[in-house]
């Protein structure tokens, strides 16, 4: 680390700038939001002992000799300098900050690329609003009051927790202040005995850069989070370093964990005061019981939110270059899964342009055949598996041979069927990037099509 993280209190101590341009404006303007006493120096006024009893100095002149005075005269002196643009003849560099005040984040690449500090600067201002800085100084004003009753540290940092998880951050951004101050002071004065939250969550189809901002907050702040088997571990790897992790995945041939129990556990972890995440691959209220455990947890009295995640039923074809619906093609999708009775897969292809079944791979034999006998066997269809993460596979060919295609290119679960005209649409772009099989059908691994496709 070749520079110390430090911020300054500069209120009235005198700090100069030397220069005349825009830079020393800038950075004169600075200080002064600092609280800084600051005096400028133009170049052309600039002398050998103009420095005295500065605690600061900023050279902005741009001119080589002034900044070659400067630099000698402070470093006699013990002034700390920055010289602008000449990180040799810099004591300290000014970052890139965010200003939330009170909540101040400074961005330094060591001098190395201004251009990158900016540009992160500009991508903190975006995620963290104004409503952080109002709702920075209510944390500090819960914090005082719960150091005042000597809660201790693990309580206080159960409450922030709750505060940070509440919605009170939303009111703020709202405009609704005294309701954001009203909720925080409830919150704190419930004290670490107050009720939890649990946050039902799509996890979508399995690349992590596809989970909504709002799912990525409530992972990152979560005590507990439940997931599902198919949960990639690049998303799991979005946990706060304290949140406790329990996998309640449902896999073939094992021993699983019932929905009740399940539901169960959130139940006792909110009721204990924790903030829970349910975390389930693609969106919840799509063949996920999010339905189900939004209906218990709410009949049990548990606050509950909904983050809606990316459903694979569109994002699988998607990510294959595969649109589901297409002027003059298709106009309507169905989506089910392959469990069930066959007679509802025939009733959903009769009347829909496109069918898109879920969890297909176990079944995909019995089930191309059940739609070949309503839609015919030339009908196309396409396999895709791993939809959107870099293992991501797929095969295309016609209903009666999509089984055999899929398995002569070891085609695994999790897998995704499309059937209908639009996958025979899209094979001339898809095939673009494809490789023939000897069999009449195509074969694709990680689609350079897929959106957001992971490098």
């Amino acid at each position: 680390m070749k520079y110390y993280p430090v911020f300054l209190d500069l209120t009235g101590q005198l700090c100069i700038v030397l220069g005349d341009g825009k830079f020393a404006i800038e950075k004169a303007a600075a200080l002064r939001e600092a609280g800084a006493n600051v005096r400028v120096i133009s170049s052309r006024d600039y002398r050998p002992g103009a420095l005295a009893g500065a605690r600061l100095v900023v050279d902005a002149s741009e001119d080589e000799e002034i900044n070659r005075l400067s630099w000698e005269e402070a470093e006699a002196a013990g002034i700390l300098i920055n010289v602008v643009d000449r990180p040799a003849q810099c004591r300290f560099i000014a970052p890139a900050i965010v200003n939330r005040d009170p909540l101040l984040i400074a961005i330094s690449t060591s001098g190395e690329s201004p251009f990158l500090a900016s540009a992160l600067r500009a991508r903190i201002e975006r995620w963290l609003g104004r409503e952080w800085g109002p709702f920075v100084a209510l944390v500090g004003t819960a914090r005082r009051q719960l150091r005042a009753r000597g809660l201790p540290i693990p309580e206080q940092t159960r409450i922030y927790r709750r505060i940070v998880n509440s919605d009170v951050r939303s009111l703020i951004g709202r405009g609704r202040q005294n309701d954001a101050a009203h909720l925080a002071l409830a919150i704190a004065q419930s004290g670490a005995a107050g009720a939890g939250r649990v946050a039902l969550v799509g996890a979508g189809p399995g690349d992590p850069d596809l989970l909504t901002f709002k799912a990525r907050e409530l992972i990152a702040d979560a005590d507990y989070v439940l997931y599902d088997a198919l949960i990639a571990p690049e998303a799991l790897a979005l946990c706060g370093p304290d949140t406790r992790r329990e996998d309640v995945g449902k896999r073939a041939g094992l021993d699983n964990p019932r929905q009740e129990d399940i539901t169960a556990r959130m139940i006792e972890l909110a009721r204990a005061g924790h903030s829970v995440v349910r975390l389930k691959g693609g969106d919840p209220f799509v063949f996920g019981r999010g339905g189900e455990e939004l209906f218990d947890l709410q009949q049990a009295g548990i606050d509950v939110v909904v983050v809606p995640g990316i459903t694979a039923a569109l994002a699988a074809p998607a990510a294959a270059g595969i649109s589901v619906t297409q002027r003059g093609v298709a106009s309507s999708i169905a989506i089910t899964t392959a469990r069930g009775n066959p007679e509802r897969l025939l009733e959903l292809a009769r009347c829909a342009d496109t069918l898109v079944v879920l969890m297909a791979r176990a079944k995909l034999a019995e089930t191309a055949g059940v739609l070949a006998g309503a839609l015919g066997g030339s009908k196309s269809a396409a396999l895709i598996s791993h939809a959107t993460l870099p293992g991501q596979r797929s095969v295309t060919g016609p209903l009666d041979r999509i089984a055999y295609l899929a398995d002569e290119a070891a085609i695994d679960a999790p897998a995704t069927l499309v059937v209908g005209d639009v996958v025979a649409g899209a094979s001339i772009v898809i095939d673009s990037f494809r490789h023939n099989s000897n069999q009449g059908g195509h074969s694709q691994a990680a689609s350079p099509l897929a959106v957001a496709q992971p490098g």
